[in-house]
This record gives structure tokens, sequence and C-alpha cells, in this order.
């Protein structure tokens, strides 16, 4: 470079570093402008002699992630410091984490380091799914330790994804999806609505250019459009307002490209037929009467509704029951001028701030005495998610995504408590988040006065009162049921200590049967067994006795080749198969022996090939896709097609996973016909229920001339179980057959 440029470089380093200081949301004081500079010269030490792929110097990026942390979203000094210093420690060997603690103090230091654990790990050369899913997983628990871990993080992704242009196109495409994927999301739940919006964008931008281009155009065009028609709206309601003394600013909103694009998807329409492109903001000041803020609201929502009619069911009153973001506005839609419906938003100046903001003003406004706010309760409810940490990254940041819900629901309690939940949980998932003992005991719900089944989709307004019984264990199906991640582990976990129980009656039963086979039950006999039947565990052995996976026959097969020792020690030095290790039978687990792959929620039995691109084995996590020549292909859930195939062809996925066979659930239909009595059907459904093995799905019976006949209709996991069903019905008395159908 020559002198000039070095010259002229300078300058505009400083120019941006005065910027900085300039914008900043809060006001700085002395103290913090020592403490700003201060981080700002380490990190020009730091960075001295990198570049960034545009050629320009690297000290720009971490200016430009401080002035969004500063002027967007409004943090404090600590984390403008933090900001500035985010890369220092990873790309200079002259700086540890421990430098950076004496010279800055703790805080900084644990959210610089938050910071480097996070980006260590994305600077690894094209990882696969689970490691970026592990790194994910690390930024979501640093939540514990401070929460401007992350939204630091935010904007040095805003950053990237603005200075992206001079990255490969494979590469841009990567870090668009994983902007999509999960930060924008988290932007989302952090009530950075603005950043939100710019991440989706600019994910859309990379991801599907064209698309990006074209609606983006034709905003452009329609500019001048919007403005007369705000202007309009503005006109009609401008004398009302003015007459209640009221001080406001109205405004338009576009919609994001990336949210009418969204639009234009779901409900099939071309951009011309989406008919909400911008909504109307009216922002109010209240700083004389802070008490009738919300008045005022609804003031302003009486006089829109004056001139123009709204649409009754698409009021939005997030002013009485704020989002867990903080987020307060009354929203309308209304028929504007020319026959068009256009929403208005109305909102306060600290409600706008707090959108706006989110985090930043809602801590500037929080009153000393409140009590735990949304957000707050939000990342405590996170940190329970984070507890359950059994769970592998993969499952962990898609149980994680389902709590970043966009929507919210509010249900009540039977003593008339407002919960909030995701959009989409069901009466299960309000169940768990209520009490996990509640959860796991429930039996039935009532919505409203009415029972419904447990995966019933709640929705706003609805009154839940939760029907619990103490014989009640959770069922594999629950998790079909629920949404969200408290819940899923939860149950997870329940039905982990209930596959012990029967694994624990199991191993008695063994110890009967092996006896009258003349065979003692020792380490030795438990560990031939588990080689024997091909298993991993000793659970694994006992879980299948108890079931009854393991029958009697199985058992006598082994004696015998067991009482054939020497062809056995024979064969056993042919094949030569490793035993397992002590503690490896010893583990406490059952573990799945996956032989057979089924598709679709029915769990149907298909024909298909297994993809050559990414060769799945049994156990992985797969989908199949219908292809036009081949029939189903099975591809794994992190193929490098993957991405391209579930977005451009969603319509010909379908959902499959490797089962284990052996805890695979059939229906079995049963007839049965005999002599009537009273308090029959009453011994029939008694020894049904009485086996914990069985589940009833079914039950009719015909009385006809003293005679009856009856067909039920039950799950069970093998066949053992049902003869053993059979057997107990036949003995009822006045049962003449019994048949399997």
């Amino acid at each position: 470079m020559t002198e000039e440029a070095i010259e002229k470089e300078n300058a505009a380093i400083t120019k941006a570093y005065k910027e900085l200081l300039k914008v900043s949301y809060t006001t700085l004081s002395k103290e913090d402008k020592k403490l700003i500079r201060s981080a700002f010269e380490v990190a020009l030490e730091g960075h001295k002699d990198q570049r960034r792929k545009s050629g320009e110097a690297y000290i720009f990026h971490p200016l430009a992630v401080a002035k969004i942390v500063a002027q967007e979203i409004g943090l404090d000094a600590t984390s403008i410091a933090a900001a500035l210093l985010h890369d220092v420690v990873e790309d200079s060997p002259d700086y540890k984490i421990n430098d950076i603690e004496k010279r800055f103090g703790k805080t900084i230091a644990t959210i610089v380091d938050g910071l480097t654990k996070i980006s260590s790990l994305s600077k690894e050369k094209d990882m696969d799914v689970s490691l970026q899913a592990e790194n994910f997983r690390k930024m979501l628990l640093t939540l514990n330790d401070d929460v401007r871990v992350i939204i630091i993080k935010i904007a040095d992704r805003l950053h990237n994804m603005q200075t992206m242009d001079s990255m490969r196109p494979d590469k841009q495409i990567k870090i668009a999806s994983e902007t999509l994927y999960i930060y924008a999301p988290l932007a989302h739940r952090i009530g950075l609505y603005n950043i939100k919006t710019e991440l989706e964008d600019l994910g859309l931008k990379y991801t599907e250019p064209d698309v990006y281009k074209d609606i983006f155009d034709k905003i452009k065009e329609s500019k001048e459009e919007q403005d007369n028609y705000i202007a309009q709206f503005s006109e009609v309601i401008k004398n009302s307002l003015d007459k209640e003394n009221l001080r406001y600013t109205i405004k338009g909103r576009p919609k994001s490209i990336f949210s009418i694009r969204k639009k234009m998807i779901n409900q099939g329409v071309s951009f011309d037929e989406v008919y909400d492109k911008f909504a109307i903001r009216i922002i109010y000041k209240c700083d004389s009467d802070p008490q009738n803020e919300k008045f005022i609201a609804w003031k302003i929502y009486s006089i829109v509704t004056d001139h123009f009619r709204p649409n009754p069911i698409r009021l939005r009153d997030w002013i009485s029951s704020p989002k867990s973001t903080g987020y307060e506005a009354l929203h309308i839609t209304v028929m504007g001028p020319k026959g068009r419906w256009v929403e208005v938003q109305i909102r306060s100046e600290k409600m706008h701030e707090i959108a706006e903001k989110g985090y930043a003003a809602h801590y500037k406004y929080k009153q000393v005495n409140e009590k735990e706010d949304n957000l707050e309760s939000w990342i405590n409810r996170l940190q329970d998610a984070l507890e359950s940490s059994d769970m592998d990254a993969v499952d962990f940041v898609e149980e994680f995504k389902l709590n970043l819900y966009s929507k919210e629901i509010f249900v009540f309690t039977p003593g008339g408590d407002l919960k909030s939940l995701p959009k989409g949980a069901t009466a299960l998932d309000f169940a768990f988040s209520i009490h996990t003992e509640v959860g796991l005991k429930t039996r039935g719900a009532k919505v409203n006065g009415k029972l419904e089944p447990l995966s019933h989709e709640l929705k706003s307004g609805d009154q839940v009162d939760i029907i619990t019984a103490e014989n009640v264990k959770p069922n594999p199906n629950w998790l079909d049921y629920t949404t969200t991640a408290r819940a899923r582990s939860k149950i997870k976990s329940a039905l982990k200590e209930g596959k012990k129980s029967i694994g624990e009656d199991g191993k008695e039963i063994l110890r009967r049967k092996l006896k009258q086979l003349k065979i003692i039950l020792d380490e030795n006999t438990i560990n031939e067994m588990v080689n024997y039947f091909k298993l991993k565990t000793s659970l694994d052995l006992f879980y299948r006795i108890g079931l009854g996976t393991i029958d009697n026959r199985m058992l006598k097969d082994y004696a015998s080749s067991r009482s054939n020792a020497l062809m056995s020690f024979i064969k056993n030095k042919i094949s030569r198969k490793p035993s397992l290790k002590k503690e490896e039978i010893e583990k406490q687990e059952v573990t799945l022996k996956y032989d057979s792959l089924v598709f679709n929620k029915e769990e149907e039995k298909l024909d298909y090939k297994l993809a050559n691109c990414c060769n799945p084995i049994p156990g992985d996590k797969v989908f199949g896709f219908l292809t036009v020549n081949e029939g189903i292909k099975v591809h794994k859930k992190n193929c490098p097609n993957a991405v391209s195939l579930q977005s451009n062809y969603a319509y010909r996925i379908m959902p499959a996973k490797w089962i284990d066979s052996t805890q695979q659930e059939f229906l079995v239909k049963i007839e049965i016909t005999g002599i009537d009595h009273i308090g029959l059907v009453n011994d029939i459904t008694n020894i049904i229920s009485e086996n914990m093995l069985v589940n009833m799905k079914s039950i009719s019976f015909e009385s006809n001339d003293g005679l009856f006949s009856g067909k039920i209709n039950v799950i069970v996991k093998n066949n053992t179980i049902i003869k053993k069903l059979l057997e107990k019905l036949k003995k009822i008395n006045g049962i003449d057959k019994v048949r399997r159908v």
C-alpha cells in the first residue's frame, strides 16, 4: 500500500471510531468512553496485520459490529467494548483471555470468551451438520453466562451478511442458510425485529437471488404509490386526532421482502395479489401522562375505526398481554381508502422503542421492583431446556428451534391464570408447562369444558383443565403429540425409566426360566446370552425377556446350544467374534437394534433404495425422497443434497426412520363369541387393561338372543404377548371362541 492509501485508511478508521461514540443509544459517561477507547486500541493492535476478503483493514469489522450493538441494539459501554474485542483473542497470538480479564475485568472477559468459543468452531473447514449443530448448542449454552454473548453474535452475523459479496457463492449460500435457520429466529426471540428483518432479507438475497431481486424491484416501483396512499389515510384521521390534542406521527412501514415472499408461497398468490405489503404506524407521545398510556392507545383505536371499518378477526391486542419478548402494541386491520385492507399499528414512543431495540430498551424502562419479566422468564425456560442435554446436538438444535416460536398463544388455567405457549402447542404441552409431574400423570384434557384428545392443538383464549391419574405412564406416541422442548425432553427421560422397570421384571422372569432349564443366572451366563442374541447390554436382554420378544423356544435353543459346548467352542474359535467388554454389557440402557426402515406417520414398510451420495446406514437420521424413475431414495438428514431437495421439492419428501423391529407395535384384531351374561364386558376389559404391554384401541359388542359377539382392536409389541392375552380371554366364564382375525 502507498503512503497515501495508508493515510486515507487511517483517517477512515478514526472517522468510524468517532461515529461509533456519536451514535450510541445509551448516554456514555467519561468512564464509558475511556473503556471503549481502551478496547478500540487493543482491537487495533490485535488486528493490525489482518485484512478482510474484500481487502479492507480487518478493524472495520469489529467497529461495524460495535456500531450495530451501540446504535441499533442500544446496549451499554460494556457490550460495545466486548463487541470491539470479539475477535481479538481468536485472531491475535499476543492476546489471551487472561489478558482481557486483567485489562477489562471479568464481565467483558466472559462475553469475549463466550464469543471466542462459538467462532473457533465455525472456522473449521466445511463442518458436517452435527458439528454445526454442536456449535449452535455451545452458543445457546452461553446464554447461561450472559445473554449479551448472543446479542453481539447476532450483530457480528448481521455485519458478515452485509459484507458477503466478495465470498465464494457456495460459502454465501452456506452462511445465508445458517442465518435463516438459527440467527434470524434468535434475533426475533430477543425482540430485535429490525435486525431479524434485515437478516431474513439478506438470507433470501443469497439463497434465492432472482426472487429477491424481483420483489425488491417491484417494491421500489410501488414506493410512490405507497407514499400517496399513506398521505390519503393520514388526511382522513388527522383532524379527529388533533381535536383530542394528541401528539403523534404517522409513518408507513413496508413489509420485508422475506415476509412478502412467505405470503406469496403460503397463499399461492403473485406479488400484486399480496394485499398488505405495508403497514401504517401511529406512534404517540405520552410523557406527560404515562398513567394513560394504554387508554390513549384505545382512544386512537376508536378514532381510526370511526373512519375505517375494522376487520374484527384481525385485532391483535398486545397491550393487555404483551408478547414474551416484551413487545406491546395494538394491531388492527381496517378497510382503508380505495377499498384496500391495511394494517394499522398503534404504539406509544416507549412501546416503539421496546419494539425496535428489544432487550436494551426493556431494561431501560424496567422498574426496580417489577417482578420477573417475560424476556427473563423465557431465558429461564430456555435454561430449563438446556439442562436436559442428553440429546444429541442435532436433536437439541431442532428442539430449540421449536422454542424460538415466532407466534405465541395465550391460554388460561382452570383458576384463570394466563400461560403463554408456542403456536401449535397441544393439551399435553400445556400439562408439562404447569409441572412435570402433572404432565407425566396426564390422562385427559378438557378444553373449554369439553373433553379433547391429548394431541388437541390449543388456540388463544382456550381454558384448559388437565385430568390426571396415578396409574398413567407416558408412551412413545406422546412424542408425536408434543411440540415444546420441555415436554419432549421430560417424556424421553420417563420412557427410559419405564424400559428399566420392564427390564427389572424381565431379569426375575429370566432367573425363573433358566432355573427350569438347569442354568444359573450369573455374570457369565448374562455375557453369553447377550452375545448369543446379538445384543449390546444386559438391560437389552432383560427388557426383551420382560416384553416377551425372547420367548421360551428361543431360551430352549440357547440352552441346547450351551449344552453342546464343544461345538459352540469350535464355532466361536472359527468366527472369532470379539466379545463385548464388561462395562459395555453392564450399561444401564436399552439400545436399539435398527433393522427395519419405515415411512410416514403410519410407519409403513415400502420398497426403497439407499442413496449413493450419502450411503445411509441403519440408525442414521434419514428421510425418503420420491424420485421420478427410481421409486423412493433414502438420504441422510445431513446429506449434502438434503437442503436443496427439501427446499426445492418439499412435496416429494417422505418422513422415514429406522426402527428396532423387536420394539415395533402392531395392531391386532380379536373376535370373541359366547353366551351373554351381566358383567361380561367388564371381565374382558379388566383382563386387557391389567396387562401393561397391551394397549386397547377400540372395542364393540353386540348381543342377540342371549348370545354375544365382540370385536376388539389392540396394539401389542409381539406374538408372545398376544398369545398370552388370547389364553387369558378363553378362560373367562361364558366365552366360547376367541380368535385372531
